[in-house]
């Protein structure tokens, strides 16, 4: 399906932490494929792909987190061996937070001060965020539920995206612009 799409897809490394999935799902999806699918008719066909090349690895950590440096650095050299330009995303949650949802913001912090220092291949982060944080079970009765509250992953606040965004805006402020030279 990837190859299908006329947009940038991102592709997590795996829950231990390998790189190969990912690099191999980017490989896959730049090239054109060919499947049996139903047409806007509704009628069975052969469908084809043109194939995409705007992949780009999403670091999620795995045993340990994988968003330093030197973790940035083996990825690069990983994609660069696999003949891919190296394109990367951090998800500043998950593996890379410890599962701990406050660390979101320290996370982002790095990968922002890796970019100042001029690293070129991070293309964004990712965080995970809903107007209150934390999160809750969805088994629980709907009245229990509270308004604003994920019922999947841990989410920092609407109060601390925001503060968030703000100081990472100001201190990325010119080195974007310094990139596009």
């Amino acid at each position: 399906m990837a190859s299908g799409l006329s947009m940038p897809v991102g592709f997590k490394n795996g829950t231990d932490g390998s790189l190969a999935t990912a690099i191999n799902a980017m490989r896959a999806a730049a090239m054109p494929h060919r499947f049996v699918g139903i047409n806007q008719a509704g009628q069975v066909c052969l469908l084809q792909t043109q194939g995409n090349p705007n992949g780009h690895v999403i670091l999620r950590g795995g045993k340990a987190p994988n968003y330093g440096p030197e973790d940035v650095a083996k990825c690069e050299k990983e994609m660069a061996q696999a003949g891919l330009k190296p394109s990367l995303m951090v998800d500043c949650s998950h593996g890379n937070s410890n599962k701990d949802f406050r660390r979101q913001p320290a996370v982002a912090e790095s990968v922002v001060a890796q970019i100042k220092d001029g690293n070129r291949s991070i293309i964004g982060l990712m965080i995970e965020s809903n107007i209150h944080e934390g999160n809750q079970s969805s088994e629980q009765p709907r009245e229990a539920m509270k308004y604003g509250v994920s019922v999947t992953d841990a989410c920092i606040s609407w109060e601390t995206t925001e503060a968030l965004l703000r100081e990472l805006d100001k201190d990325l402020r010119g080195h974007l612009a310094a990139r596009l030279v």
